[in-house]
């Protein structure tokens, strides 16, 4: 395999598992939305417009600007850029400490595994912010860590004796952490009670249907219910009662085997698990990431989590009636009769869209956990004419028992017919309505390749470009606004795309100018108000199809009138990822991901030092609201 840094994990599974380059192209052709259809905008589908808006309510009128900013314009410094009369601080950083004991960072070292575990994790994603006596306690999925920068003190950039492996291990996981305003800004509470590391070492519990099941058992966990350690959560998700959900995504990309001829089952081929990891060999010091030795301990990782910031002691819980995939997030919803919703997307190419409805109704004071243990997964079926359905995995509809739905969700879904998705990311619930939106950042196999299942990718529905670069939000609505009904309609909010370039599909829909233009949406969140914020992790070459369009960037949408605008533009080589609000809603916190990844940047402390992931703080100089 072609040892390089800069692969992403999306082509690190292409490289181990290359897809099948067959597909029916006559029913990519029947299937095929006319470029007339997207750029006109006029395909009525179910009482919405197709691209950009939706048909108000009669008697209701847009808004002439919901914004309360000025448009900032397209960046390639390395630096954060936000619109005149607001901030942007650093909060905390990678490896920044926790504790009094916690050691500075050491930009020749990069620290050590003893360092790191006393310290900020890595690469911050997904985050939620929990209001707590008083407290604010801010929860953070720290993905996964950049080899060549935790390393990059070594000669090649790769781990040179096992201290260096167990710190990279160390910097993945999830951190809580407290933080406190003292007048002039957000800084960490030293030694809260509440601050707290969880890495791919903290023990979990296996819960749901598939705890317990021989596919879940190994050698040093024979009954299946307790593992270790969960790494590359990507989005989060918050529950009614106050619980942190931690997602995990590319856990594939971390077990490897001696012997590089291993062949692994076809259940894990489907998930990318290979004898070849992504390079942090973590085999090398735990025998539980050898898959010829333990070739169940894959089928325990790819859960949501559930976690209870408020108690640092509280045992994770893996969270297997979910189902397990790539987890990008976890969208909780009370639906009208208390049921329990989920919504979550499989960030992969060609991979599906999914729903769970508890069995149980929420109510304060009730088990919780019943709801995250007993329900339906649902895979999402998405049909040209602007309907949907929602298609039960269940051991009538799949042949499967409900433990091996949970555990290969995957292939359940593909033996119910789902509709392959553009590598469905963060899903968000407007909080004025019944809308649910989807990020589908992009997809090169589209129409071209089938998915790692063998299922056609064709082109049509929601995902209407063959070999998609710059993405789409799909938007649906459920049937009499009740998120349990099997029907849904759908339409897409906004085609990414560069006008500057392109004449055809490929500059985007209509709410797409040469002043918001954007590639890759990837997180999703609504704030207090009904705005739709957008954050990107896409191509920041700035040349060819991405020319003009910079940096990653979030930018804020309409969802009534469809108007986008960019808010915030990212430093160099960075993904921006994560956001949530302090409880008096008075300061924005985002995620800045993976900065100089590819060695072009020093942010945030510039100079020469050292490019490290971190949160920031965005507040109005006018004291107001952000959101």
């Amino acid at each position: 395999m072609k040892d390089d840094h800069t692969l992403s994990f999306d082509e690190f599974d292409e490289t181990v598992n290359p897809r099948s380059e067959h597909c029916e192209f006559d029913t990519v052709v029947e299937q095929a939305i006319s470029r007339r259809g997207f750029l006109g905008g006029v395909l009525a589908v179910g009482g919405f417009a197709t691209l950009g808006g939706a048909v108000l309510p009669t008697g209701v009128k847009a808004a002439v600007n919901r914004f309360a900013f000025d448009a900032v314009p397209v960046s390639t410094s390395d630096s954060i850029s936000v619109p005149a009369g607001y901030k942007a601080e650093v909060v905390v950083r990678w490896a920044d400490a926790m504790w009094s004991d916690s050691v500075a960072f050491d930009q020749d070292t990069r620290g050590t595994a003893k360092t790191q575990a006393r310290t900020f994790g890595d690469n911050t994603d997904g985050m939620e912010v929990f209001m707590h006596e008083g407290r604010t306690l801010l929860t953070i999925n720290n993905e996964y860590t950049n080899r060549s920068i935790i390393w990059g003190n070594r000669a090649d950039a790769k781990p040179e004796n096992d201290d260096d492996i167990e710190k990279g291990l160390l910097a993945h996981g999830v951190t809580v952490v407290e933080i406190g305003h003292d007048g002039d800004r957000w800084g960490v509470v030293i030694d809260s009670p509440f601050n707290r590391r969880i890495t791919p070492n903290t023990e979990m519990i296996l819960t749901g249907p598939a705890a317990g099941h021989a596919l879940v058992k190994t050698d040093a966990d024979p009954a299946g219910i307790t593992t270790l350690g969960t790494w590359n959560n990507c989005g989060s998700g918050k529950t009614p009662w106050g619980t942190y959900l931690a997602c995990e995504e590319n856990f594939n990309g971390y077990f490897s085997a001696e012997d590089e001829n291993h062949e692994v089952s076809a259940e894990l081929k489907r998930y990318g698990v290979s004898a070849s990891d992504w390079g942090y060999s973590w085999a090398k010091i735990d025998d539980r990431f050898d898959v010829a030795k333990n070739p169940n301990e894959p089928n325990r990782v790819g859960y949501v989590v559930e976690i209870d910031p408020r108690d640092a002691n509280s045992t994770p819980k893996k969270r297997t009636a979910l189902g397990r995939f790539k987890h990008e997030n976890a969208e909780c919803v009370v639906n009208n009769d208390g049921r329990l919703v989920i919504y979550m997307g499989d960030d992969e190419r060609g991979e599906f869209l999914y729903r769970y409805v508890s069995d149980g109704v929420y109510a304060a004071g009730i088990d919780t956990d019943a709801l995250m243990e007993n329900g339906t997964i649902f895979a999402a079926k998405f049909h040209d004419t602007g309907a949907g359905e929602w298609l039960a995995l269940t051991p009538e509809t799949t042949g499967m028992t409900q433990a091996e739905i949970c555990v290969h969700t995957r292939i359940a879904a593909s033996k119910v017919g789902a509709t392959t998705m553009d590598r469905p990311e963060w899903v968000t619930a407007n909080p004025n309505s019944s809308e649910l939106y989807c990020a589908l950042t992009n997809n090169k196999n589209r129409g071209l390749k089938t998915n790692k299942g063998g299922d056609e990718t064709p082109v049509g529905g929601p995902n209407p470009r063959e070999k998609n670069k710059y993405g789409q939000i799909v938007r649906w609505t459920p049937m009499n606004d009740d998120h349990t009904s099997a029907e849904f309609k759908w339409d897409l909010y906004v085609l990414a795309g560069n006008p500057k370039v392109h004449s055809d599909d490929k500059a985007g829909s209509e709410n797409v100018n040469l002043g918001n233009m954007f590639n890759s949406p990837d997180g999703l969140a609504f704030d207090s108000t009904g705005q739709l914020w957008i954050q990107t992790d896409g191509k920041y070459s700035n040349e060819g199809d991405f020319e003009g369009q910079g940096n990653n960037q979030m930018l804020a949408g309409d969802p009534v009138t469809g108007e986008i605008r960019r808010f915030l533009v990212g430093p160099r080589e960075a993904e921006v990822t994560g956001l949530c609000w302090s409880g008096d809603r008075k300061t924005m916190f985002v995620g800045i991901q993976h900065p100089g990844e590819r060695g072009n940047s020093n942010w945030p402390d510039g100079g020469n030092t050292v490019p490290r992931s971190a949160i920031i703080a965005v507040t109005r100089d006018d004291g107001g609201l952000v959101g």
